[in-house]
């Protein structure tokens, strides 16, 4: 099947529909693509590709672009990765010798710590997809019945310490990614606040950062959690929605492209012009939006 999806990924790029998408939908727009745990070679093979084909930015500089205090170049694009996982100290060589500028969203209850990501939790009895269609206080019980808790610690960790995170600084731009990665709609109010709130404060706090951006955990937000992002003093949010941003494009609600870590260099062009997730869009394989509904139920804040 890999070897099949790669001849796809290389028909789709010599057919020229990124260099279309480039020309035709990004050059006055702005992406942003996302990665999470690439490997050193993959990220930079794929740092570099996008370099050549489109003008990198910050993710501050788009959001002073906003502001009118900086114009932005044609076919720009954003590189964010998320969670901030231990792997992510193994790009400072990377980003070192190129100086591309990346933004990674910490989840700041597991960062600097020898906790886990729940996601990465494996055990027969659950399933990661379930979990996240229930509520947030289901799927803490459910987690809890197979031995994992948000603050249970590990013998090793999942994620970036404090020394990675003070060694990536002068090369990364660290975000949020609320505290322990929940699906927000699926949250009670209370928890939801926690999350947004507090994962701002606690990175400010314990790491010296300037939080202004929140990436929704798997893309996923409602119209509350969007109204939380901005009371809780944040300048934007970044979804997976599909699309390219303007400089009028909702601040709360940024589009995204997923590059899924790939080391495929047919792959790296085809989803950073968009290409592919508009396909799998069209084949209803993938959601066009992240907006979801609150689920409702009572509230239960985490501690």
């Amino acid at each position: 099947m890999s070897a099949l999806r790669n001849l796809v990924f290389k028909a789709i790029r010599y057919a020229g529909l990124p260099f279309l998408f480039r020309e035709m939908y990004q050059r006055k727009q702005v992406t942003i693509v996302m990665f999470h745990d690439p490997a050193p070679e993959a990220a930079e093979a794929a740092f570099l590709y996008l370099a050549k084909k489109y003008n990198i930015i910050g993710l501050d500089d788009y959001l002073e672009a906003r502001r009118g205090s900086r114009r932005l170049p044609e076919k720009a694009l954003i590189i964010t990765l998320d969670d901030g996982h231990a792997g992510n100290r193994a790009l400072l060589p990377v980003l070192e010798k190129h100086k591309i500028p990346v933004t990674i969203f910490l989840c700041a209850g597991i960062v600097g710590t020898n906790r886990r990501y729940w996601f990465k939790h494996k055990d027969p009895a659950i399933s990661t997809e379930a979990l996240k269609q229930v509520s947030n206080r289901e799927k803490l019980q459910r987690l809890a019945a197979v031995g994992f808790t948000p603050d249970r610690e590990f013998p090793a960790p999942q994620a970036l310490d404090a020394a990675q995170i003070h060694e990536l600084k002068p090369y990364v731009n660290f975000q949020s990614h609320t505290v322990f990665h929940p699906c927000l709609p699926k949250c009670s109010e209370a928890e939801a606040r926690e999350e947004i709130f507090q994962s701002k404060q606690l990175l400010e706090l314990k790491y010296g950062l300037h939080i202004n951006a929140l990436a929704y955990p798997n893309g996923d937000y409602s119209d509350r959690d969007a109204r939380l992002v901005e009371a809780a003093g944040y300048d934007c949010a970044i979804s997976v929605d599909y699309g390219f941003n303007t400089l009028t494009t909702d601040p709360f609600r940024l589009k995204r492209l997923s590059i899924d870590d790939t080391d495929n260099p047919d792959a790296v062009c085809v989803k950073a012009a968009g290409v592919w997730t508009l396909l799998m869009n069209l084949a209803g394989k993938r959601r066009t939006s992240g907006n979801m509904e609150v689920l409702k139920q009572p509230a239960l804040a985490i501690t």
